[in-house]
């Protein structure tokens, strides 16, 4: 029930309308108690612990998949670049069900659990020598993991990708939403300046995170065991679920607006019917109820936009349409209006937004495509080089990634201490340069870092040929693994500006009420770029040559011609920043209208009706 109560010239007011006021003013300094940076150390804590895990489990599984499994190595990176891309799938459907009903805490503890579960089947696994196939040190002739060996290493992975699901889209809205990002004109420049730091910073502790698992999980598993390398990434997680229940009185836990795809769908549906109708010439005289879109547009609605203005026909008010209050306390048309037959201006907007940020969005699916084998090739270059940091220590071959994660760790700071400030004297943009710039900067780095890697490969086989190592793929080629070191620096940077700028891309443009599901959307790029990365690898495998001349050989990758597979990577990437350019060109910002937040408009209102009792008192 929404009270409003006023004050009558004349008329004293009643001490059950005073305790009214009271109470709502209680509840509101309540509700703004809740959330801010106090809440962040708890959602991070969840979000490093469960990257920590994620890190640990997934970082060296190519080796437990080829050393212990036996699979061979093409077999075994279509393994997990699938299971990666259903990972990265999932989160959509864990974003519908925070946005439509669970609402994010609900969704993330939830799923938290889920993928706990997957950690501890899949230790398990690896602690009893008869979920696994007969050892293969030769790595010839090797006996395969059977199907049911398989299908328990295949069901954990399912438990780990549902629950990612949950988790992935979630955190990071979950963790924005704790920070009061009000939308005043004056405040503007300020409150983005904050978000953007806010991603930066958020980005950094899960590089942290992954850092910290490279160095300590994969040192575990290569030299005291699986089981223990996979129970210390179960254990974070447990602890990662325990951190984020244990914030939970602190927490901000935004009502969920109702389910995105079925106002979406409400809009398609509704300018399909009336199709043959005539657009006004006023935009003014389309459908607007502020009572219907309260819930779904706190912080402001969604102007009308020029664009796409087939969709408009769905805020045409036709004659036959009634849209009248039967009573005079009724909201506007809230109580018979069929929204299948009419949407606001702000909903038909909210699909518009989706719609615009698709082209952009998609830009990172070739990306991904072109380097989700990556990590696995690598770290298979990894295993034949010299490793030895000192003549009694090694670098393990998928500890390699942390150069591109300290990379990364040491661009971000640098980017916003050094880099923001030096292009915001050329820009003038509060934040150096915009997310979409940002994203360019990206993709052109990662082009790069796929020439490099070429060129390393090449030099790799050159050594082996000269020391008569082709044919032996468990030799230890003379070259030193740090050539491996440049691909990886640049893969890090890369992510500085592509995946951090397209997070953020992706959180501001799309509707707020659909951030959970645009958050989704950066997964499923990642999803369907490892699936495409999947046929592509499958389709070099099965026709670029014979055993002993295929780029991608099964067991000895010094007879391969991995080189030509980074080329054609690269080549990839050149064509998808073409195309990001162009759609980057005619991208149109969604338009916003800033408002006040609602309840600090409330508070004035209660405040110019106060008794005078209590204005005698504040006095």
């Amino acid at each position: 029930m929404n009270l409003k109560p006023e004050m009558q010239s004349g008329t004293m007011k009643t001490m059950a309308e005073e305790n009214v006021e009271n109470d709502y003013i209680m509840k509101t300094n309540k509700e703004k108690k809740l959330g801010g940076i106090k809440t962040l150390p708890f959602i991070l804590a969840n979000e490093m612990c469960d990257r920590f895990a994620t890190s640990g489990f997934h970082s060296n599984m190519i080796t437990y998949l080829t050393d212990e499994l036996n699979l061979p190595l093409v077999k075994a990176s279509n393994t997990l670049a699938n299971f990666s891309g259903t990972a990265s799938l999932t989160p959509l459907l864990g974003a519908l069900v925070a946005d439509s009903f669970a609402g994010r805490f609900w969704t993330i503890t939830i799923a938290s659990v889920i993928y706990e579960l997957g950690l501890i089947i899949i230790t398990i696994s690896a602690v009893f020598p008869a979920f696994r196939p007969p050892p293969c040190p030769t790595q010839e002739n090797c006996t395969e993991a059977s199907g049911s060996q398989l299908w328990i290493f295949y069901f954990s992975l399912l438990l780990t990708s549902l629950g990612s699901g949950g988790i992935r889209p979630c955190v990071v809205t979950f963790a924005a939403d704790q920070l009061n990002y009000k939308t005043k004109v004056n405040t503007k420049s300020v409150i983005n300046i904050q978000k953007w730091n806010f991603f930066n910073w958020y980005y950094f502790c899960m590089i942290f995170a992954s850092v910290a698992a490279l160095t300590v999980v994969v040192y575990v598993q290569d030299h005291v065991g699986w089981g223990w390398g996979l129970g210390i990434p179960t254990l974070a997680m447990a602890v990662s679920v325990v951190a984020f229940v244990i914030g939970s009185p602190l927490y901000k836990k935004l009502k969920p607006g109702g389910s995105p795809l079925v106002r979406l769908a409400q809009v398609i549906v509704a300018a399909f019917h009336k199709r043959n109708a005539l657009l006004p010439h006023d935009p003014k005289l389309l459908y607007e109820n502020p009572q219907l879109d309260a819930d779904i547009s706190v912080h402001g609605k969604l102007l009308h936009t020029n664009q796409l203005r087939w969709f408009d026909r769905a805020a045409i008010v036709l004659a036959t349409e009634n849209i009248e209050p039967k009573e005079e306390n009724e909201e506007v048309g809230s109580a018979h209006l069929n929204q299948w037959r009419l949407s606001t201006v702000h909903r038909v907007e909210e699909l518009k937004s989706m719609v615009r940020l698709l082209p952009i969005w998609a830009a990172a699916i070739l990306l991904v495509a072109s380097s989700s084998h990556t990590q696995s090739f690598t770290i298979q270059q990894a295993r034949s080089m010299d490793r030895h940091i000192s003549n009694s220590f090694e670098i393990e071959p998928a500890s390699l990634q942390i150069f591109g994660f300290l990379t990364t760790l040491l661009a971000l700071p640098l980017y916003e201490r050094l880099f923001v400030p030096f292009a915001r004297r050329f820009t003038g943009n509060p934040t150096g340069i915009t997310c979409l710039q940002r994203m360019g900067v990206g993709f052109a780095i990662n082009i790069l870092s796929s020439l490099v890697a070429s060129f390393v490969e090449i030099k790799r086989k050159s050594v082996a040929f000269h020391h008569n190592l082709l044919d032996n793929p468990k030799a230890v080629i003379p070259i030193s693994v740090f050539w491996l070191v440049p691909q990886g620096c640049l893969h890090g940077l890369g992510e500085v500006f592509m995946h951090v700028g397209h997070l953020e891309f992706l959180y501001d443009q799309s509707p707020e009420s659909m951030r959970s599901t645009a958050a989704a959307l950066y997964w499923v790029a990642i999803a369907i770029g490892s699936y495409i990365g999947t046929v592509i690898v499958t389709l070099v495998h099965k026709y670029s040559g014979n055993s002993t001349r295929n780029w991608l050989p099964d067991r000895n990758l010094n007879r391969g011609r991995l080189e030509y597979y980074y080329w054609l990577s690269g080549g990839i990437q050149v064509v998808n920043l073409i195309y990001y350019v162009v759609c980057a060109r005619y991208y149109t910002s969604k338009p916003l209208e800033e408002v006040s937040d609602p309840r600090e408009e409330e508070e004035v209102k209660l405040a110019k009706v106060k008794s005078p009792s209590s204005q005698m008192l504040d006095a």
